[in-house]
């Protein structure tokens, strides 16, 4: 089968193709024959060498996959051959082929397209298990979204919509600023143009309940400051670094909650547990319409390293897809 490889890590072009055979299953898992795989920023980390998959996972990049299923393990009872299906896997997306826990993977809501399916699972699993679940998100909070036009960002607004919170986000274009207004946002700030910082300090003068950050960096110290008694701050990445200079006088005094986590070394148990939630709470507004999977960019197998510039360049409006 064609695959996304590359000897050694560096820059996007350090990728090319190559045949491979195709993965064996285990008895719980199913085999994909891939349609598009989802980008993620985890897969230019590992490309870039400073995030080597777990032990057991496929070397090869793509974290998120649709298509049709190819083939079952002897143990799957929920799944058929010739079944339209995403899945979130470990590793393997980037390739014709590609095997899932059968935990990890769902039939195609009602009314998406298998394009727009590919885009769910890294995004919609991330989003849910880290506001919700370890951030127990309340209807009204006050909550700032880091990135609001990635894919993260846009699933977050989406799912805080759900729960009729105030969102606060941040972009870095007019045109970002204007399509997470259209989403429903009251709070956006374009940080190429104003201090996201200044601006929230000054008009919320009842800080935030809950803050979703994978920027990092200075940005650590200013979530700080900007919540308010008991709030949490959920880091799921650190773009402009991991280190801060913080005074944790102000964690103690308004009894903050600091975390993180990252999805892809949980258990299935943990991701099976998001998934149903996902299925219950979520999946019904994809079908209807009222949640969205928006897709900035579409490019072939074959053009992956146009694909990780778009995605690394941060110009995109919502997912970056390859199709295979």
């Amino acid at each position: 089968m064609k695959s996304v490889q590359f000897d050694r890590p560096g820059p996007p072009d350090v990728m090319y193709l190559k045949d491979v055979e195709i993965p064996k299953l285990k008895n719980n898992q199913i085999l994909i024959k891939v349609k598009f795989a989802g980008l993620n920023r985890p897969d230019i980390v590992q490309r870039e060498g400073n995030y080597p998959p777990p032990p057991n996972h496929s070397p090869i990049l793509g974290l998120e996959v649709s298509g049709v299923i190819s083939k079952v393990g002897r143990d799957v009872k929920s799944f058929k051959t010739g079944e339209k299906v995403a899945a979130l896997v470990n590793g393997g997306g980037y390739a014709e082929y590609c095997v899932a826990d059968q935990e990890t993977s769902f039939k195609v809501p009602n009314k998406i397209s298998l394009k727009e399916a590919a885009g769910i699972p890294e995004c919609f699993f991330t989003v849910w298990s880290n506001l919700v679940v370890r951030g127990n998100l309340k209807k009204n909070q006050k909550v700032l979204v880091h990135g609001g036009t990635s894919g993260i960002g846009i699933t977050s607004i989406q799912i805080l919509n759900m729960f009729k919170a105030e969102i606060f986000t941040t972009v870095g274009s007019e045109e970002k600023k204007n399509f997470c207004k259209k989403l429903g946002v009251k709070h956006v700030f374009n940080y190429k143009k104003q201090d996201y910082y200044e601006e929230i300090k000054k008009n919320n003068k009842n800080n935030l309940d809950l803050i979703l950050d994978y920027i990092g960096g200075d940005y650590i110290k200013k979530n700080v400051d900007l919540l308010g008694t008991e709030g949490k701050l959920i880091n799921i990445g650190f773009q402009n670094g991991a280190v801060a200079n913080l005074n944790f006088m102000k964690v103690m005094l308004k009894r903050l909650t600091i975390t993180g986590s990252t999805l892809r070394i949980r258990d299935i148990e943990f991701k099976a547990k998001i998934l149903k939630d996902l299925k219950e709470n979520v999946f019904p507004h994809l079908e209807n319409g009222s949640i969205k999977c928006y897709i900035d960019s579409v490019y072939k197998i074959d053009d992956v390293v146009s694909a990780h510039q778009k995605l690394q360049e941060g110009n995109h409006i919502g997912k970056v897809i390859l199709e295979l």
